[in-house]
């Protein structure tokens, strides 16, 4: 049994709301987040044991697939999303900033697990679609082939898919840039 983290992103609300609930009456997962983000759509994240996640997701993708935008499972993410997605993540000397877009909430958590996996660098921040008409972001530092490496890995497999809207790498960001983002 491993660690897993699921996302289910509605057209609509109700659609949502119903998808949490059986998706928690489906299997033993907990929620991250389940809530409105802006045009109106709705997203439920969801983590616990990968066949609970797995099974929870299934649900329902079979049961309210017809208004999902987006979904996946992952199982064995990396650790460093958990507190970015609650921005709650201390950096010290912080050197390149990498920064991604994407359209959907799924395809952001892919990315970011994908970057965190790739080279060393820590992910700062996952904005998920709260505020941002939908989209989400994420900003991550390191070394500047790090991020550059980690940057390119991330948009190779999320651009495949549509989802990809934008990305930056700074190698040396100014110091008043690092205070409003940190």
């Amino acid at each position: 049994m491993s660690k897993a983290i699921g996302v289910v992103e509605y057209k609509t609300v109700s659609s949502g709301v119903l998808a949490a609930d059986l998706m928690i009456k489906t299997s033993n997962i907990d929620i991250i987040q389940s809530t409105v983000v802006c045009p109106g759509k709705y997203v439920i994240i969801v983590t616990g044991e990968l066949s609970s996640v797995t099974a929870s997701v299934d649900a329902a993708k079979v049961q309210l697939g017809e208004n999902m935008v987006d979904s996946f499972v992952l199982g064995n993410p990396s650790e460093e999303i958990f507190p970015a997605i609650y921005g709650g993540v201390n950096i010290e000397g912080a050197k390149a900033l990498g920064i991604m877009e994407t359209f959907s909430v799924p395809s952001m958590i892919i990315a970011a697990d994908t970057a965190a996996k790739t080279s060393e660098v820590t992910l700062i921040e996952l904005r998920l679609a709260r505020g941002m008409a939908g989209k989400s972001y994420m900003f991550l530092t390191g070394d500047v082939a790090a991020v550059t490496a980690a940057i390119e890995h991330a948009r190779d497999v999320v651009g495949g898919d549509g989802m990809l809207l934008d990305s930056a790498v700074i190698p040396n960001p100014d110091k008043d840039l690092w205070a409003s983002i940190l």
